[in-house]
């Protein structure tokens, strides 16, 4: 009826939502079968787009966190609206009103933090939205690291103490080195402004390079760093044309600088991974590839006799 009733009149929709926020605001009254039954519907509205996401700001009251009743609700609530659809579109709510980073007020100042938030809601078996939280956490700690490293970069910071700070900040909120190696190409990337013309950007590219891949190389100990990073510049000399003919040259600098090994090259060569412009990269590689299996045979041929 409710839908029926605001699909025909939107205006109602507004008048409806400010009615549930009020509900919410005053759950003590209610019995807890009669919670229960108010959590459920609500996931229900929340899951058939009845309502937005932004009714959730009613469970931040300082009097219903205090005595644990928004947490029990919000457990009861969400179960509802993930049964409806899935963890997917409620991140996708959340999200829409800024809510998703906001759950942490569920709990009192004492308990907000995202290990306790984590445990209560597993324990309630949330685990899809203990995770989603957990993400996010990441995702921000991400955001944070990488502007920090673009402020570090503009700064002329020594090398050796931006590879100090990001591999704390790698340890400390377990950051993968696949992902730490696209934050910083990304960054070193952004760290300059590149020239217009053609023929003085790879130049410009390789002397900037140059310069920073100590701070690379840190972050490629493993083979599959290494593909991450062959992969983010395929990616980034793809989606900007400029940087086209410029591949290889990044390329063979990275192995002559040890930010590249011969293995990972010759897997990114011999495995398809990414479309983007692959075969314009592959027929770029070509002669460098022949001469790093030339290498590697004659290398072999030399263990054999020794």
């Amino acid at each position: 009826v409710f839908n029926k009733l605001i699909r025909r009149y939107k205006y109602l929709e507004r008048g409806f939502e400010e009615e549930i926020k009020k509900l919410l605001l005053f759950l003590k009254g209610f019995t807890e079968s009669e919670r229960t039954k108010l959590a459920m519907l609500t996931g229900i509205l929340l899951g058939n787009g009845t309502l937005s996401s932004s009714i959730l700001s009613s469970l931040f009251n300082e009097n219903l966190v205090k005595e644990g009743v928004s947490a029990a609700f919000a457990v009861k609530l969400f179960k509802s609206w993930i049964s409806e659809k899935d963890i997917n579109a409620v991140a996708g709510g959340l999200r829409k009103v800024n809510m998703d980073n906001r759950l942490l007020e569920l709990f009192p100042a004492n308990k907000q933090s995202y290990d306790h938030f984590v445990k209560y809601f597993t324990d309630a078996g949330l685990k899809e939205l203990a995770d989603f939280v957990r993400n996010q956490q990441s995702l921000g700690a991400r955001k944070e690291l990488q502007k920090e490293l673009q402020d570090q970069m503009a700064r002329g910071d020594p090398l050796k103490e931006i590879i100090t700070y990001a591999k704390e900040e790698m340890k400390k909120n377990s950051i993968s080195e696949q992902t730490m190696i696209s934050i910083v190409w990304s960054c070193v990337m952004g760290a300059v402004e590149w020239n217009k013309k053609e023929e003085l950007l790879t130049e410009q590219a390789i002397k900037h390079l140059k310069l920073y891949s100590p701070l690379l190389a840190a972050f490629t100990t493993q083979g599959q760093s290494e593909l991450t990073l062959l992969l983010k510049i395929q990616e980034y000399c793809y989606d900007n044309i400029q940087f086209m003919k410029a591949f290889q040259k990044i390329v063979v600098l990275f192995y002559k600088a040890d930010v590249l090994s011969e293995e990972a090259i010759l897997k990114w060569y011999r495995e398809p991974n990414m479309a983007k412009g692959r075969s314009i990269f592959l027929d770029q590689m070509k002669k460098f590839v022949e001469w790093l299996k030339n290498a590697e045979e004659e290398s072999e041929s030399e263990s054999e006799e020794d």
